[in-house]
This record gives structure tokens, sequence and C-alpha cells, in this order.
């Protein structure tokens, strides 16, 4: 059997961030990963660009976590977006901003952030052991013995940084979930998140890929408002996506209605007052020249009037009540209802996993069992679309390293 000061379970950004760290002081780490290679999934970051993170200051980080957000805080503030940049500077590697705050590697390849990562654990002494799928995790006195399809490892400390559940064909198929609940953690139910949504009964498909900036919209169940939300938003063949869906897809499930403003009004109710007048006095104009006139595209106006059964020769003076009424709701209060949320196969992370009140959140260290710890997504802590969430799984990472190093 062989051993290590520290065994860290899973090759994606966390883990082989927190083996990095760990090395510092001349611990003997070995990283074990279940695929033939490091990083798959980061790899896929930002469509193969890698948005490694955002820039600005960490307290706007902290409105980017959902209601969890405050475990992180300790770690962001331990190390922050700057000094996550540095290190890869430091490396050879730089980087680019986009106008809404996304920082990209200047090659704009995922692959030259994993190159630096590999590069260093190379140059730190770490032993990568591939094709090591981890069975099972047990603790006898002050030693953990992990074994793997092949062989047995034991060490003084194990970090579990095996991700979630989204994209199973990069190997996050959950099971740091199994190997926590062995050692009597909670795992928070988990579902798909940053991920789209799929439309009961879809009237948008032929308008695929038309995009609203900063669309408003608000959020349904069983009649009840949850929410109110906004950000970019897109339509696809069978629903909705973009930022503005996809940041809070973490709160949605089958079921639910959105309530969409496709106008932008900053007040429906008086928008629809200055609409209805408008109509009330065209006459003889032509409804289409009137809906034609609004801040929208004409493909997606003439959807709109399509829709509300409203004909090309249609006169203002000519407009029932009750189409008046269809037009103004789907221009300001459109409903679509979640018919599904987009599968771990297309969702970008996990929602829910090992219990962050199990977890202490100055070192990562289970509070049950000790020199046990958890890093990156295997947590129930998931971040917005745009760099939050490695920069989470790199900022757990260091202060797990931190903490492991000290002792």
């Amino acid at each position: 059997m062989k051993h290590y000061d520290v065994i860290v379970i899973g090759g994606g950004p966390a883990g082989l961030f927190t083996a990095i760290e760990c090395a510092k002081k001349g611990q003997r780490i070995a990283l074990l990963e279940k695929n033939k290679s490091c990083g798959r999934k980061l790899l896929m970051a930002g469509a193969g660009k890698c948005n490694i993170t955002q820039a600005g200051d960490m307290a706007h980080f902290l409105t980017c976590y959902g209601e969890n957000a405050r475990f992180l805080k300790q770690a962001l503030l331990a190390f922050s977006n700057e000094e996550l940049l540095s290190f890869f500077r430091k490396r050879g590697l730089e980087f680019v901003t986009t106008d809404k705050g996304k920082v990209f590697p200047k090659s704009l390849k995922s692959q030259d952030v994993l190159r630096v990562l590999l590069s260093e654990c190379e140059r730190r002494g770490i032993e990568i052991l591939y094709e090591q799928a981890v069975e099972e995790v047990l603790k006898n006195d002050e030693t953990f013995m992990v074994r793997t399809s092949k062989e047995c490892f034991e060490s003084r400390v194990v970090v579990v940084a095996t991700g979630g559940l989204s994209y199973p064909h990069t190997g996050s198929t959950g099971d740091g979930y199994v190997f926590a609940k062995r050692f009597g953690h909670k795992i928070i139910p988990t579902k798909p998140a940053l991920t789209p949504l799929k439309v009961k009964n879809y009237e948008w498909s032929d308008l695929s890929g038309t995009s609203f900036e900063a669309l408003s919209y608000t959020h349904w169940r069983g009649g009840k408002k949850l929410g109110a939300y906004q950000g970019d938003f897109l339509l696809t063949h069978s629903g909705v996506s973009g930022p503005g869906i996809i940041n809070y897809s973490r709160y949605m499930q089958a079921g639910d209605v959105i309530k969409c403003n496709f106008v932008g009004a900053d007040s429906i109710e008086l928008f629809r007052s200055k609409l209805t007048k408008r109509l009330s006095e065209g006459k003889k104009t032509l409804v289409k020249t009137v809906v034609r006139d609004l801040p929208l595209t004409k493909r997606f106006a003439d959807k709109v009037l399509e829709l509300c059964g409203i004909g090309e020769e249609l006169k203002c003076a000519e407009l029932t009540k009750a189409t008046r009424q269809k037009l103004l709701t789907t221009l300001t209060e459109y409903e679509m209802e979640v018919k599904e949320l987009g599968g771990y196969h297309v969702a970008m992370v996990t929602t829910g996993g090992v219990s962050l009140k199990e977890i202490k959140p100055k070192t990562m260290e289970s509070k049950k069992i000790s020199n046990l710890y958890f890093v990156g997504e295997v947590l129930d802590i998931d971040g917005d679309t745009g760099g939050y969430n490695i920069q989470a799984a790199m900022s757990m990472a260091y202060l797990a390293a931190k903490a492991i190093s000290e002792q």
C-alpha cells in the first residue's frame, strides 16, 4: 500500500490547485484521477475558451452564488480574482477582459489554463495517477485508506474534489456524494443548474436565436410570485436560455411559469395604458404599424401579431377588446410554462451536494471527520455563469491547502 501525506481525489481545477498549494511545504501528494487525463470539464469552460474568473471587487462576487454565498466569503477574500490571475501570469499566461467583465486567457484556449496547472504539478513533484477510479474511502484511527479499481493508498489527509453531476461524460458522476455519505454527511438533493429551460407548448421555435438584452421577467409557482429577474435572454428551438435564464435556473422546476416583459417597460401598467390609448385613437391605422413601432425587431413584432391572430389589414378601429388584451399580455407578461430544465448533459454546474452546515468555511474541512476536506462543486454551492464557479473552486482549494499545510 502506497503512503502519501495528502491524497486529492479528482483532477479538475479544484483538485489540481489544492495539490499545487499543498506541495509548497514539500509534502508527498497524490492526485487520483478516474480519466486518462485531467481537467476534461475545464477544457469545456467558456465554450473551450475558459472564462476563468470575473473582473471587479469581491463584494460583487458574493452576490453571485445564490442563497449560500455567505459560505464563500472567507475563501474569496483569502484568494481573490486578482490573486488567481497573478498565479497564472507569473507562469506566462496573459488574460483579456470583455466589456461585461468576463476574463479569458489571451489565447482564448482552455488548454493553456490546464497546461499551467499540470506543469506546476510536475514542477512540484505531485504524483498524478490516472485511471484510478476511487471506489471506497475509509478511515482507521488517524489514517485514511483509499481503494481504487487498481490498488490501495493510505494518507493522513484526503481532499474530495470530484465535482458534481453536470457533464457526466467528463467524469462528473457524483462519486464524492457517495464518499461523503459514507462518513455521515448530509447530501442536499441535487439538480442541474446554469441550464436552459425547455418550455411546454413552445410557440417561438421559428425565432430561435432571437435575443433580448436585460429582459425582465417574473417567476411563478402555483399562482404565487417567487421572484423578479433581469438579464440577457435568448429564444432557442425548444425554450429559453441566455445568462438571464441560466443564472436563475437554480430556483426553477418543471411546472413553474415565467412571465416575460418583451418591451422592457419599467411600468407595465403605464405601458399598457399608453398603448391602449394609441390603439384607440388609431382608427384607420393598421395595428401592425403600431406594433412595429415598438422597441422590437420586425421579425419579433410580426410573430407577436401572428400569435394574437392580428391580420395584415386589421385596423385599430376593428380591434376587439379581447384581442387587444391578448396583445398587451403577450408584449408585457407573456407566460411560458417550464416543461423541464436542461439535463446534466447541458447544465454547467450542479446545485445541491454536501451540506455546507457540516463544512468549516475557514478551512473546507469536514466538521464530522478530521482531515477530510471537500472543495469545489461537490459542495452545495454554485455560482452564476461568467467565471464565478472556477474562481470559487480555486479559492476553496487555496483555503483547504493552507489549512492542511499549517498542520
